[in-house]
């Protein structure tokens, strides 16, 4: 059964929906902050044109999201489900950020246990790939349960990423 990539997902502190092309100016406002992706392999995505290519991506792959603060309402971050392997049983989550002011575990815990809680009704396993060097990002796979895989640098069924690790959570 193929995964439903954009779900409706509702929590304590986050409701997940579908991206729409509407979410541009209010998802820009939030990737705008350079300090969001300093340590992210990509650090220039806070610039516009940059930006501009990646909401278009997360538009076209089917599986990006939109994370909004559930007692505001506010878009306050995205997320995707991409490159599902059907003959591996996986799925990736990646192109994950949310404002700075959501930093600190609470937000980003309850986003992943949601999406993972999910997706796992579709796919054993869940990839993530990381910078080698973003330890922001490597340290919160870790107190999400990521696992690193030793050795991995690639996309399932795929595309190398040589400056990056890969973690996987597989379904309880």
């Amino acid at each position: 059964m193929e995964p439903d990539r954009q779900p409706v997902l509702e929590g304590e502190l986050v409701t997940i929906r579908p991206l729409v092309a509407e979410d541009w100016n209010a998802l820009f406002a939030v990737a705008s902050d350079p300090l969001i992706w300093e340590l992210h392999p990509a650090n220039d995505r806070w610039q516009e044109p940059v930006f501009r290519n990646f909401f278009a991506d997360a538009l076209a792959c089917g599986g990006g999201l939109a994370i909004l603060d559930k007692a505001t309402g506010a878009v306050i971050g995205s997320s995707r489900y991409d490159c599902w392997v059907p003959e591996e049983d996986e799925i990736e989550i990646g192109w994950t950020f949310i404002a700075r002011a959501y930093w600190g575990g609470r937000y980003n815990r309850e986003i992943k246990r949601l999406m993972l809680d999910h997706i796992h009704r579709f796919v054993n396993r869940v990839v993530f790939i990381v910078g080698q060097d973003n330890l922001r990002s490597r340290g919160a796979m870790e107190k999400i349960g990521g696992r690193l895989i030793p050795g991995r640098t690639h996309r399932g069924g795929g595309k190398a990423f040589p400056d990056h690790v890969v973690y996987e959570i597989c379904r309880a």
